[in-house]
């Protein structure tokens, strides 16, 4: 994994500094809120519905076991005890007192971790495939390309106030775990004649205009990766649309001008670049990619795997569910949900923080994930541990064997904690879970995505949800729209709405009947949702939620 150098260290203290004394001006009011707002924001802090809120960087969702014990000291010693993992492969403390932020900022910083560019007009967290460095199907480990593309954005004088936030992510795998096509730049590692490049995607992104992303180039060389990504921003920073926050994002001037015009624009302004790029930013890629050497991995035997496997059947349902195959013989990959049914989807409390990375220490050779599903993934396990670490995590509540399931449901904070939001969206997540575990069928169901958006701007990826759910605001009364048929994979789709939305009282009953209509109407127990949706199409269950009037049905209430 990567670590900070000197002037790593040096640029942190110096901007944890800067702000130390930013804050000290606003609470003595000789900043106004006004002037204080984007000296927050390229801070990471957000003034919430309730209370300041910190966006941490985790970037490409890696974690050491010391750094997942910092966040939960954080979270122990400056919030109320637990920490809101994101879609960005962040972490967010929803409850930090004014005063105290520069002091969360500098325990960051004890483990080389921070909060810059993690709002504000700029380029994001880059984000990663969540197996990354250890997935069976990978071409190679994205995150030292990753750690390339967070120095090179970091501060980068050109790009500080673009027309609005720009979001980078990067997959290895031919099987898509890191939302490319819904970023404003998607990044697929790819060869060509035995060498490796990238197929380079813009013009993704949700909120309320989403979008497919479209390919830029088929085949972009590695040494390529930074001109050319220099080359796409430089483009739209000259043609972001900044008389109209709702069509500034790269999406919309892709739509306005089309990708053969912005295609030609980009190569013109890459061949001008392209000269500056000597060969340091390769040499920094190759110091880079020797921190992310990969483990040395234990052959041993997993006879304590195999008997487990064959005695215990709570054990058994979490690795089906939970567990997914390594690139190493003998090892597999453990997603730890963070969805037990019920709780806060994303939320962690510092308790099972410390258990997560005493867990990675003992077992995972220190090393966590953050996904974009808001799941914990212990990238490194060896099977014959993996009794242990599901005894673990059994006895901390967060053994739950529902990955990829019905319950394992991305949602935003909504109403509860957002200033934006315009409905409620955990206690929705809450009770479809509930719901679905009280009829002991989720297995059943299987493969099933639900995500939910408390408002437009999508933060919990409802576009691209098997089943979308949309809150808002009707008149004062949360009403929620359905949209089937989304896809986050290397087959992104945007779903389509069913139709009129559902108020709070109908929605889970409403979700209950389109999960009923795809049981009913699936060939057999492998084919997935949005495989049966894709074949039989809207109309059925359009049906099962909607009378010949087109109003909900009364017994979907």
């Amino acid at each position: 994994m990567y670590r900070y150098d000197d002037f790593d260290a040096a640029f942190v203290a110096e901007r944890n500094a800067q702000f130390r004394q930013q804050v000290a001006r606003r609470i003595d009011g000789s900043l106004t809120e006004d002037e204080f707002k984007p000296l927050r924001l390229m801070n990471g802090l957000y003034l919430q519905l309730h209370a300041y809120m910190l966006r941490v960087a985790i970037p490409y969702g890696t974690l050491r076991s010391a750094q997942m014990r910092q966040l939960a000291y954080i979270a122990e010693r400056w919030d109320k005890g637990y920490g809101h993992f994101t879609t960005r492969q962040n972490i967010q403390y929803n409850w930090p007192t004014l005063k105290d932020v520069p002091d969360m900022l500098d325990a960051l910083a004890e483990v080389e971790m921070h909060a810059i560019q993690t709002s504000g007009n700029t380029i994001r967290n880059v984000t990663a495939d969540h197996f990354a460095g250890a997935a069976a199907d990978e071409i190679a480990d994205p995150r030292p390309v990753a750690e390339l593309i967070r120095q090179w954005s970091t501060d980068h004088p050109e790009f500080q106030f673009l027309p609005r936030k720009f979001k980078i992510a990067i997959t290895g795998s031919p099987n898509d775990r890191a939302v490319t096509k819904a970023h404003d730049i998607g990044l697929r590692m790819v060869e060509q004649d035995g060498q490796p490049g990238f197929e380079v995607i813009v013009g993704g992104g949700l909120g309320r205009t989403p979008m497919i992303g479209k390919v830029i180039r088929d085949f972009l060389p590695r040494e390529d990766l930074l001109p050319y990504l220099e080359a796409i921003v430089s483009v739209w920073n000259l043609l972001g649309r900044r008389d109209n926050k709702f069509k500034a994002r790269i999406k919309i001037t892709v739509h306005e001008h089309g990708i053969d015009a912005i295609r030609e624009l980009v190569e013109a302004r890459f061949e001008e670049l392209r000269p500056a790029f000597t060969g340091e930013d390769q040499e920094i890629l190759a110091q880079i990619e020797a921190a992310f050497a990969p483990p040395v991995f234990d052959d041993r035997p997993a006879d304590d795997f195999d008997a487990a496997y064959a005695t215990d059947p709570v054990f058994r349902a979490w690795v089906d569910s939970n567990i997914s195959r390594h690139r190493a013989p003998g090892y597999a990959i453990a997603q730890i949900s963070l969805k037990a049914h019920g709780a806060t989807p994303g939320d962690a409390s510092a308790e099972q923080m410390r258990v997560m990375a005493d867990l990675a220490e003992r077992y995972g050779h220190d090393q966590l994930r953050i996904s974009h599903e808001q799941n914990v993934v212990l990238p490194h396990v060896h099977r014959a541990d993996l009794p242990a670490v599901h005894k673990a995590l059994k006895a901390h509540g967060l053994a739950t064997a529902n990955i990829g399931k019905i319950s394992d449901i991305i949602a935003c904070p909504g109403m509860d904690y957002c200033a934006l939001a315009t409905a409620r969206s955990i206690p929705i997540a809450q009770q479809i879970a509930t719901r679905f575990e009280d009829l002991k069928t989720e297995h059943e169901i299987g493969d099933l995505k639900i995500k939910i958006s408390g408002c437009i701007n999508a933060c919990g990826h409802h576009h691209v949800g098997h089943i979308g759910i949309l809150g808002l605001d009707r008149a004062g009364v949360e009403n929620y729209q359905i949209t089937l048929g989304g896809d986050h994979t290397e087959t992104a789709a945007l779903g389509q709405r069913t139709g009129p939305g559902f108020s709070a009282d109908e929605i889970v009953p409403a979700i209950e009947r389109i999960v009923d209509a795809y049981l009913d109407h699936r060939e057999n127990a492998d084919e997935r949702f949005i495989d049966t949706f894709r074949r039989i199409g809207m109309e059925p269950f359009k049906h099962a939620l909607y009378d010949e009037t087109g109003k909900a049905r009364a017994d979907a209430a």
